[in-house]
């Protein structure tokens, strides 16, 4: 029977090799293991992408007798080739999923494993353009799997060799198994076993097939977060009594549908989903995370409340879809095909889907298989993507007919392009009151989406705002301060929860996460759009905004405790909660209850000397404290590395415009457009290379020059630095100058 052994230890790590034979030097290291876990989150777009060599030495006799070894490989991202006493035995491109190789008839006394693995530019893998670090490495587990000759199948797109479909039939589940077998002999039989969760025996069918047939009467449903249960399925080959190998899978029975009009059903009951999307690095670590990192991960996301996960923009580790199965999330699950179409890699997409759907697909918690992410950056009308997706889409109904197809488009494709068509629901990254446009776009977006096309489900894939240790109390778009994302998400969340036809709703992002190219926030190398710092370490306040809504766990939450030195007369101060009624205390004194269905409490506080605040819900209370200053505090001040110029250096003068302000509000006068027109001749030309219609990677549309209405000009000409556009400290004073002498319309303020 099968043998599993954990090879992480002791691992030879050579950078930069390539050549097996030039092994020069080593660094001892074990799995998992990522060489970007520093350089890949320190900014600079600089991390190493290229060729490195893990090599380890394996006795035969530290091996259990058997006829069939295989190395078998969780995670080598992204590109790997596998070595057994020198000769190559295999190539993988696709650093997400688990593959394994056959090294039995290489196998000598002492065996030296190399594995080069490679994440160095290409034309041909995914992902190759998109903002997060593409860390390198061996990054989860690897093992030597020793079977019988007859076994159950291991080469088969990496999975275990038996998929279990449950289908519900009213009270009852009509479960039907199919197993993959290497080398059955004439007589064997295949025992296959039911249980309950408690391990009780519940079922057996024997024979010679390879497939096979049970009803459970009277089924316990998986039932999301309510009732998360599992049955399990063992599969044996047995041949004259004995078993000579043997296979288990967890798996639920649930019905669900995605409604155009009432969203997501689970159970023929409505289940709205309203979660988060997860990367699955974290700060010094990279990629090559710890079983305890995934187990504390799902506790934070149990404990904001959320019935859904957005697991971007890859396969994730098989042990963090079991721990969704078992908390009873609602996942989606996709394949890095991302931002920019290749036309070279077609068959990397089609690869990365088949080992996506055979390696999960007995996970109870998956109920859609994503397509593709933003990948129209560059338009959608590329006949060659077009067909990329309907081949995808054709090959996911063919091998798995109880899910459905789905895929994230980017913000600036017109609803009305085919491709948003082709999956079976669709969903879109908006960023308005972010990227541009105002907090107020969000919600009508998706109304008119659902008005032109009202059977095809719409979500919400991606929506969010930066945040780090900034703070201020007159909280404005593109000021990365934790005020400004609180503000942001109370009015995502008023327009999206309350619009029943949304069928998922993800917020980008749970946690920070590793982008080496940004250079945004103060802090470079990440992105800040978490409700979580990187390293785990702090919830933002946004995140008890999420928890107040989502959440049955009582609490009360005091906005703003990282934000005390004050200097206005009189302060905001937010309370989150998911009681009906919060009262604020300051030194002691009750400044009354309040109510709201909404969950955000806001209250005047008098801001005279230091004052202790404690905000009281029920049983529970929060507290901190507000301190009168005469002057802005700089440490709650964002100063960029490497701006040329921050916010707070640009002359305002009242009732005039500056650089602080936004497009769409200075194209509100004429003399703005005058002033616009110049400007825009130096955009022009830099257009001029991709004909003019591509910024920064983006078609250029209606939907795009709505969202650069919402940046402030400083703003925006930061960001052009993407699209190698740049201007000096003089010409942005100059045009500052020139902004000073417009007069703002006397209906527009501030």
């Amino acid at each position: 029977m099968r043998t599993k052994l954990n090879v992480n230890k002791n691992w030879l790590f050579y950078k930069g090799v390539a050549d097996i034979s030039a092994k020069e030097g080593g660094e001892q290291v074990n799995l998992p293991h990522s060489w970007n876990a520093v350089d890949g989150q320190d900014g600079g777009n600089d991390y190493f992408r290229g060729s490195c060599l893990y090599v380890k030495t394996i006795s035969k006799a530290e091996l259990p007798a058997d006829n069939e070894y295989y190395l078998e490989i969780r995670g080598a991202n992204s590109s790997a080739d596998v070595y057994v006493n020198g000769e190559k035995l295999a190539h993988h491109d696709g650093g997400y999923s688990t593959w394994r190789v056959n090294f039995t008839d290489k196998l000598q006394d002492e065996n030296e494993i190399a594995i080069v693995v490679d994440n160095a530019p290409n034309d041909r893998v995914y992902p190759q353009t998109a903002d997060f670090t593409f860390y390198g490495g061996l990054y989860r587990d690897v093992n030597v799997i020793c079977v019988p000759k007859t076994h159950f199948d291991l080469d088969y797109f990496g999975g275990e060799g038996l998929m279990v479909t449950p289908i519900v039939d009213g009270k009852n589940a009509n479960v039907d198994v199919t197993v993959y077998v290497k080398d059955l002999q004439e007589g064997d039989e295949i025992v296959y076993t039911v249980y309950e969760k408690d391990g009780k025996e519940l079922a057996k069918i024997s024979g010679a097939e390879t497939s096979a047939k049970f009803v459970l009467e009277n089924v316990r449903l998986w039932n999301g977060r309510k009732d998360p249960y599992l049955y399990s399925l063992k599969a044996a080959i047995v041949r004259g009594g004995e078993t000579v190998d043997e296979v288990s899978t967890r798996f639920g029975c649930r019905t669900f549908a995605i409604d155009p009009e009432r969203g997501f059903i689970l159970n023929g009951e409505e289940y709205p989903l309203r979660g988060v999307s997860r990367h699955q690095d974290r700060w010094g670590f990279g990629n090559a995370l710890l079983p305890e990192h995934h187990e504390e991960d799902i506790g934070y996301i149990m404990e904001v409340g959320a019935t859904t996960i957005r697991l971007a923009h890859y396969q994730h580790d098989q042990y963090f879809y079991d721990l969704c199965d078992e908390n009873g999330l609602v996942i989606w699950a996709e394949i890095p095909y991302i931002s920019r179409h290749m036309a070279n890699g077609r068959e990397n997409t089609i690869s990365q889907m088949k080992e996506l759907i055979v390696q999960n697909y007995n996970h109870a918690s998956i109920v859609v298989w994503g397509l593709s992410n933003e990948i129209t950056m560059s338009g959608a009308k590329d006949p060659d993507l077009l067909d990329n997706h309907h081949v995808l889409n054709d090959l996911v109904h063919e091998m798995d007919k109880t899910r459905l197809t789905t895929m994230a488009c980017v913000s600036m494709c017109d609803m009305n392009e085919p491709y948003v068509q082709i999956p079976d629901v669709v969903s879109y990254n908006h960023y308005f009151g972010w990227y541009g446009g105002d907090t107020s776009m969000n919600g009508p977006w998706f109304d008119k989406f659902h008005e032109t096309f009202p059977n095809k489900p719409i979500g919400v894939s991606e929506y969010g705002c930066e945040a780090l240790n900034w703070h201020t109390s007159k909280p404005v778009q593109g000021d990365y301060t934790e005020e400004y994302q609180a503000y942001y998400h109370e009015e995502l969340i008023k327009q999206l929860f309350t619009r029943k036809y949304l069928w998922a709703t993800h917020v980008w992002n749970m946690f920070d996460f590793g982008a080496d190219a940004r250079a945004e926030g103060g802090e470079n190398g990440q992105n800040h759009k978490g409700l979580m710092t990187f390293d785990r370490k702090y919830k933002k306040d946004a995140f008890y905004a999420y928890k107040a809504w989502l959440s049955d766990e009582p609490f009360v939450h005091l906005c703003g405790k990282r934000y005390i030195d004050r200097v206005e007369d009189v302060t905001k101060v937010t309370v989150y909660s998911n009681q009906p009624e919060v009262e604020l205390f300051v030194n002691g004194k009750s400044l009354g209850k309040k109510q709201s269905p909404e969950h955000f409490f806001y209250f005047d506080v008098p801001n005279v000397g230091e004052s202790e605040i404690v905000a009281v819900a029920g049983e529970w209370k929060d507290e901190g404290k507000i301190r009168k200053v005469d002057e802005m505090n700089q440490d709650y001040v964002l100063k960029e590395k490497g701006a040329i110029l921050n916010w707070f250096d640009v002359t305002e003068v009242e009732g005039r415009f500056s650089l602080n302000d936004k497009m769409g509000d200075i194209l509100q006068s004429f003399w703005g457009k005058l002033w616009f027109l110049k400007m825009a001749k130096k955009i022009k030309k830099a257009l001029s290379s991709d004909g003019g219609k591509v910024m920064g990677g983006f078609e250029v549309n209606e939907g795009m020059m709505q969202m650069m209405g919402g940046f402030s000009v400083l703003r925006m000409t930061n960001l052009m630095g993407n699209m190698n556009i740049s201007w000096t400290k003089e010409e942005l004073l100059k045009m500052n100058k020139q902004l000073n002498r417009i007069r703002k319309p006397k209906n527009k303020k501030k």
